[in-house]
């Protein structure tokens, strides 16, 4: 069996449709659909069933998801042994990281990689979703919560306490938040539900009750922007104000309970890629560069 047929039967089961498979290995939607119906026709057996809502695995299909992944995760980690012995400082170096991150750390460390480096070619992902360092779909993850598979490196970049923040021209309008009441009269922006794990009924540790919520953001990025922007307070890392001024910490004896962290994340077979240990090795030097 062919291995790139392989990688096109999992890539439409995760898809759940041809296009979506193209697009996600950057190969035409023809080809996709060609190179699947020759899987079927070498194994004997119809893998998928075309439903309104998408392709559904039958039964034949459905028998063998868990070897394809087998044969991926050997043809991964072979690709990744191999990748861990090139010494040459060149090539594409794929990383992954929240908007916010990449706005404030990781363009500037992209920057002064390539400087150093003008081989290095980075291939920069800003998602919430976490990618699977284990699948390669990414080489590099710059995470908000440490992972906990045993053949992951893990380094912590920093933390940073959570606090209460607002602009002068949001203070203007709404006055500074009374302690103890809830927030009574102020405006909250806070993230969507989903987004993180940190969020709660309270801000600071105050219960956000008599507060009006009037903005969910579906990232960090938005959510400073939205702060910054005076339309509402909110928690933000302590950090933020080196960055961006106009940011004014309210209550800054307080903070949210679980402060903010940042780890960066690779898997081991590339501990000694030269290309990815140069980009690793940026990354961790420009958060260094930010202290509190």
């Amino acid at each position: 069996m062919n291995w790139d047929d392989v990688r096109i039967f999992l890539a439409v089961y995760r898809a759940g449709t041809l296009r979506g498979a193209a697009d996600h290995l950057k190969i035409d939607q023809t080809t996709v659909g060609r190179r699947l119906t020759a899987l079927e026709q070498q194994l004997g057996s119809t893998l998928f069933l075309r439903t309104r809502s998408g392709w559904v695995l039958t039964a034949g299909g459905q028998g063998i998801v868990a070897t394809a992944e087998e044969i991926e995760r050997l043809a991964v980690r072979f690709e990744r042994r191999s990748a861990g012995e090139d010494g040459r400082i060149e090539g594409e170096v794929h990383v992954t990281t929240t908007d916010a991150l990449a706005m404030d750390f990781v363009v500037p460390a992209i920057e002064r990689a390539q400087q150093r480096y003008p081989g290095i070619r980075v291939n920069l992902t800003t998602t919430t979703r976490l990618l699977d360092l284990g699948r390669r779909e990414a080489d590099i993850a710059i995470r908000t919560l440490r992972p906990e598979q045993p053949d992951l490196i893990v380094r912590k970049l920093a933390t940073w306490e959570v606090g209460l923040f607002a602009t002068q021209t949001y203070l203007d309008a709404y006055g500074e938040p009374d302690r103890h009441s809830g927030f009574a009269g102020q405006r909250i922006a806070l993230y969507r539900e989903g987004i993180t794990q940190h969020q709660s009924d309270r801000l600071a540790g105050e219960l956000r009750h008599h507060g009006q919520v009037v903005a969910e953001l579906d990232s960090s990025l938005m959510l400073t922007t939205f702060i910054r922007a005076g339309l509402a307070l909110g928690e933000l890392p302590a950090y933020l104000p080196q960055k961006y001024p106009e940011l004014i910490r309210l209550w800054p004896e307080r903070a949210r309970a679980k402060p903010y962290e940042v780890w960066l994340v690779m898997h081991q077979d590339l501990a000694h890629t030269a290309r990815v240990k140069a980009v690793m090795e940026t990354l961790a030097e420009t958060f260094s560069d930010l202290k509190l």
